[in-house]
C-alpha cells in the first residue's frame, strides 16, 4: 500500500480526521482539488484585500480544542483567535439600529427596549440554552450517530439529550416562539436557521439555542478564517502527514466489497486500505465510487437527499471604514418574511429582493487583511442555483448591483463611492471551485429528516475502509460540526484497524 488512509478534500473535516490518524501513527495523504486547505472555511489575497470564503466567525471553540488536546496539542500555539464584542448589529425595518454584546446580562438590557417580559425571559432561554449546547447537543458534536443504534447508545450515556430531545423534533420556529413574544426580538433571533440554510418553520427547533452559544464566546481567527485550517494542517505536518494540492481524485478505487485506493484526475493511482472522504456525499457516491456499483437501497438513499441551498457571497475592498457597529450586521426581516423568501422566491427560483442579509466585517477586528485604511467586507445571501431568468455567469453584474441596491434601502448604507475592489462568487463558482453540487454550501438539507441517523453514516455502509467526514455527515455544516465529524471518522478507524 502507498498509504495507511487517503483523504479526499482539506476541508475542516478532512483535516481533522486526518491529523488524528497521523497522530496515531498512520501514513496519511490528504488530496486537495484546489490550491489551498480550507474549502469553505478559508481566505484568499485579492488585489491587496484578503477575503472569506464561507465561513467568517468560529462559535462553541471548545470543539477546536477538543482537536488539538485529542492530538495532545494547544490550540494557542497554531490558531490566534481574536474575541469578537458585540455579536451582532442589526438594522430594523423603521431604521433603528442596536446590537447585542456578548454579556448576557447586557443583551438582558437590550431586549429591555423592546419588550419587558422579553427580557425576563431571555435569562430562562440562556439558562435552558445553555445546558442544552453544554450537556445535550454538544456532548454530540463528535459522537457517532450513524445509526439509530449509535443515536440510543450516546442518549443513554447523555441523559440530557433525551430531556432536550424535543428540540430535535421541534421546528426553529415554533422554539423560538415558545420563549419570545415581541416580533423585534424574534427577528433579531431568527438569522440562525439560515446558518443551516432553511427557513424558520423548516429548521430543527435545537439550532434556536445558537442564539444563547453564541454568548459563550464568539472569535475570529487573526489573518483570516484561513487561519483554522492552516492551524490544523500545521498539526497534521508535525506528525508526518503529507497534502497534495491540485490533486484532483476522479474515483474511488474498489473491489466491490473493500476500497483499495484512488485514482487522480491524471491517471495517477494511490493504493491504501483506507479512504476518508471530505466531500459532498452525493458526489462521493454518485461519481466517484460510482452509481453502478451502488446497491439498489443505496443508490435509493443517496439520490433521495436534497443538496443545501448556495449562498452567493459579494466581497468588497473600501477605502474608508464602513457605517457598522459590529463584526457582523443583519437586516431586519420577520419570521414569516423568511419563510415567505424560502416558500415563493426560492421555489420559483427567483432572487429575493429582500430579507435574511448578513454583512461581516472582518477588518473590523483584524485590520492587517486589507492596505491601511481601508476595510474588507463580506455580504452573503441566499438565493436558488436555477434562475427563473438567465444564469449566474450572466446574472453576477446584475446581483452586485441590486445587493448594493438593498444595502442602501434596507441597511441605509451607500458603500458605492467607496469601493476599489469588487467581487462576486456565484453558486456556479463554487461548485466550480470546491466541487459543490449546485454551489451546496452546507452539504446536504439539515432539515429533521436528514439529521443525525438520518444523514450519510461517517463509517460507510457500502464499502468497508470509506469513511465519511465534513458537512454532508454529521452533525452538518459548520466550523465546530465539520470538525467534530471529522474526529468522529478517525475514532471508526483507530478502532476498525486497531
Amino acid at each position: 500500500m502507498d498509504y495507511d488512509a487517503v483523504v479526499i478534500g482539506a476541508g475542516l473535516g478532512g483535516l481533522s480526521s486526518a491529523a488524528v490518524l497521523a497522530k496515531n501513527g498512520y501514513k496519511t495523504l490528504i488530496l486537495e482539488n484546489t490550491g489551498q486547505v480550507g474549502g469553505c472555511c478559508s481566505s484568499y489575497d485579492y488585489d491587496g484585500y484578503r477575503f472569506d470564503i464561507g465561513a467568517s466567525i468560529v462559535e462553541l471553540d471548545w470543539v477546536i480544542d477538543g482537536l488539538f488536546n485529542k492530538v495532545g496539542k494547544k490550540t494557542e500555539d497554531y490558531i490566534d483567535f481574536i474575541p469578537i464584542d458585540p455579536i451582532y448589529g442589526f438594522f430594523t425595518a423603521d431604521g433603528r439600529r442596536f446590537s447585542y454584546p456578548v454579556s448576557i446580562d447586557g443583551t438582558r438590557e437590550v431586549i429591555a427596549q423592546f419588550s419587558e417580559e422579553d427580557a425576563r425571559t431571555w435569562d430562562h432561554f440562556s439558562e435552558v440554552g445553555s445546558e442544552a449546547i453544554n450537556f445535550a447537543f454538544g456532548k454530540v458534536m463528535s459522537e457517532s450517530m450513524g445509526t439509530m443504534k449509535d443515536l440510543i447508545k450516546v442518549a443513554i450515556a447523555n441523559p440530557k439529550l433525551i430531556k432536550y430531545f424535543k428540540y430535535m423534533i421541534l421546528n426553529f420556529e415554533s422554539v423560538l416562539c415558545k420563549f419570545f413574544k415581541n416580533d423585534t426580538v424574534r427577528a433579531s433571533m431568527s438569522l440562525q436557521s439560515y446558518f443551516v440554510g432553511l427557513p424558520p418553520s423548516l429548521c430543527p427547533g435545537y439550532v434556536a439555542f445558537l442564539a444563547y452559544s453564541e454568548h459563550e464566546g464568539i472569535y475570529y481567527p487573526r489573518g483570516g478564517m484561513s487561519g483554522i485550517p492552516e492551524g490544523i494542517a500545521a498539526a497534521y505536518r508535525d506528525f508526518g502527514g503529507e497534502i497534495r494540492f491540485n490533486s484532483r481524485v476522479d474515483e474511488v478505487l474498489s473491489d466491490g466489497k473493500r476500497v483499495r485506493g484512488v485514482r487522480l484526475a491524471d491517471g495517477t493511482e494511490i493504493a491504501s486500505n483506507i479512504v476518508v472522504s471530505n466531500i459532498n456525499a452525493k458526489t462521493l457516491y454518485l461519481d466517484l465510487v460510482g452509481e453502478e456499483k451502488l446497491p439498489a437501497w443505496a443508490k435509493r438513499a443517496i439520490k433521495s437527499y436534497n443538496v443545501s441551498i448556495p449562498a452567493p457571497m459579494i466581497m468588497l475592498g473600501l477605502d474608508s471604514k464602513p457605517d457598522l457597529d459590529a463584526h457582523h450586521s443583519f437586516c431586519y426581516a420577520t419570521l414569516d418574511e423568511m419563510n415567505r423568501i424560502w416558500f415563493e422566491d426560492y421555489a420559483s427560483n427567483r432572487v429575493p429582493d429582500g430579507g435574511f442579509m448578513l454583512i461581516s466585517w472582518p477588518t473590523h477586528a483584524d485590520p492587517s487583511l486589507a492596505p491601511e485604511g481601508h476595510h474588507c467586507l463580506n455580504m452573503v445571501s441566499f438565493a436558488p442555483y436555477h434562475l427563473a431568468e438567465g444564469d449566474w455567469d450572466n446574472y453576477r453584474e446584475k446581483y452586485l448591483d441590486t445587493m448594493l441596491g438593498l444595502l442602501e434601502k434596507n441597511f441605509n448604507l451607500n458603500l458605492r463611492d467607496s469601493i476599489q475592489v469588487a467581487k462576486v462568487n456565484t453558486p456556479r463558482d463554487f461548485e466550480r471551485m470546491l466541487l459543490h453540487p449546485n454551489g451546496a454550501v452546507y452539504g446536504l438539507q439539515s432539515d429533521i429528516t436528514c439529521s443525525a441517523a438520518f444523514r450519510p453514516s461517517a463509517r460507510s455502509r457500502v464499502l468497508k475502509g470509506l469513511y465519511l467526514t465534513g458537512a454532508s455527515t454529521h452533525l452538518g455544516g459548520g466550523v465546530a460540526p465539520t470538525i467534530g465529524s471529522g474526529v468522529v471518522a478517525s475514532d471508526f478507524i483507530c478502532k476498525d484497524f486497531a
